[in-house]
């Protein structure tokens, strides 16, 4: 009876060990909010006086502005966190969702082919989320964005190797 018992609990503890095992980094925070800086008011921040400029942005028939406004975040391996060389990508597309407040975006988030289906779906979310919340704290209204993923069934490069890998980590940021 004692034999049972002990073997039992040992199987608690199993299992109970086996279910607090986790890939997913629960404590990433995805987006950084920062307090402006003087040099940020002086760069036009939310103190600054409104100044009349009209800017003229060609767009090209594949989505990319020719102006170098990106659209493209790209993530480090089963991460959502939106890195700072990234930021100006999510900067230069909040300013301009909030200079025409009647433009709609999606944003697709991606992952590599490395994981399990229903993983990759989630990371995607994640990073799509990740890229939406960057830009609604920089002004952005949340309905002109929709966050959407694409887990790795839309790969960006074809291959098996960490450059291929590299590429398909992203969230895409697309016109509605």
């Amino acid at each position: 009876m004692n034999a049972m018992r002990g073997s039992l609990g040992a199987l608690a503890v199993a299992a109970l060990l086996a279910g607090c095992a986790s890939g997913v980094k629960l404590n990433e925070t995805p987006v950084e909010s920062r307090t402006p800086t003087a040099a940020d008011a002086n760069a036009g921040g939310a103190g600054a006086a409104p100044q009349s400029q009209v800017t003229t942005v060609s767009v090209d028939p594949n989505g990319g502005a020719q102006n170098g406004l990106g659209r493209t975040v790209y993530f480090d391996f089963d991460s959502f966190v939106v890195k700072d060389e990234y930021r100006p990508v999510v900067e230069g597309q909040a300013r301009r969702l909030n200079g025409d407040k009647s433009r709609r975006v999606s944003i697709e988030g991606h992952t590599d082919e490395r994981g399990g289906r229903e993983y990759n779906l989630a990371l995607g979310q994640k990073r799509a989320e990740a890229v939406a919340r960057s830009m609604t704290l920089l002004g952005v209204n949340a309905n002109q964005i929709e966050p959407v993923s694409f887990g790795e069934e839309r790969p960006a490069v074809q291959g098996s190797d960490e450059a291929a890998w590299a590429k398909n980590r992203r969230a895409e940021i697309k016109d509605r």
